[in-house]
């Protein structure tokens, strides 16, 4: 039975899309695992980076490998204020080894607005994955930069949830005030959905203000995965290339990384976290 993972922080710029791209990615290219990777991001991010875009997007970036068309959007399968009538199988992506794509476009935005209406629009994305759910191993969820209805749907959708974050002071108020919203949603809706750590993103360890966050993760009982992500250009030139930063650059040291994180989650699936 496939188990969901959320890759969410209300904060953008923190490395949301390349974990989730790049941990999917080792997953599924190094680890054998069948894994759906779905875009909730009405900025599409993943999508691009998975080299997909849709037939409104004129051109490609530049060295893109893979330039793949998208007709159906995440937004179709969600609907707005009435369900929608494209059933989640329909818009996947094949990427090839394993990995699959539910693509984003900008309507996923008039997508939110309009669910807001609905009764049980906490629940939308659930449902629309369980129609799949005996088709792969894991599903992991790249969530938008706020606090939104599509990342509350990601939630309450997940069974663990990562939360990837900057050390600095500014990124660490905004970490805090997101993990009451995991909190909440924990006690009042998902009380499956784990929390499975902070993954520090952007990190260097020469740097002091990064060890003091560090401390101050600590100091408030919040776990932190075993693993950090250096900061590294190599991971955006990946990204513009269609691929994830282990096929474009596999022996990369934050590719490294990245498989580092996929151990943790592996053992996640495994029950052993």
């Amino acid at each position: 039975m496939m188990r969901t993972l959320a890759i969410a922080n209300h904060k953008g710029g923190v490395a949301k899309t390349a974990t989730a791209h790049n941990l999917g990615a080792v997953l599924a290219l190094e680890h054998g695992q069948r894994v759906l990777l779905v875009d909730a991001d009405p900025q599409a991010s993943l999508t691009g980076a998975c080299g997909v875009q849709d037939e409104l997007t004129p051109g490609h970036h530049p060295g893109q490998a893979r330039f793949l068309k998208q007709v159906y959007s995440l937004a179709e399968v969600l609907g707005g204020a009435r369900p929608g009538q494209v059933p989640l199988r329909d818009v996947l992506v094949d990427l090839g080894d394993r990995l699959w794509l539910c693509p984003a476009d900008t309507a996923l935005a008039a997508s939110a607005e309009g669910m807001a209406t609905r009764l049980g629009r906490e629940m939308v994305l659930r449902k629309a994955l369980a129609g799949v759910a005996d088709e792969f191993d894991l599903c992991i969820i790249d969530c938008p930069p706020d606090q939104g209805l599509l990342t509350i749907n990601a939630l309450c959708a997940a069974d663990g949830v990562i939360i990837p974050s900057q050390l600095t002071a500014q990124d660490l108020r905004g970490l805090f005030l997101f993990v009451e919203v995991v909190r909440t949603v924990q006690a009042e809706i998902n009380a499956r959905l784990t929390l499975l750590g902070v993954l520090p993103t952007f990190y260097d360890d020469r740097l002091t203000l990064h060890r003091q966050g560090y401390a101050a993760l600590a100091a408030n009982g919040l776990p932190v995965l075993p693993v950090a992500i250096g900061r590294s250009v190599r991971v955006a030139e990946a990204a513009g290339a269609g691929q994830p930063l282990v096929t474009y650059r596999p022996q990369h040291p934050q590719a490294h990384n990245y498989r580092r994180l996929a151990a943790f989650v592996l053992e996640w699936l495994s029950g052993s976290q």
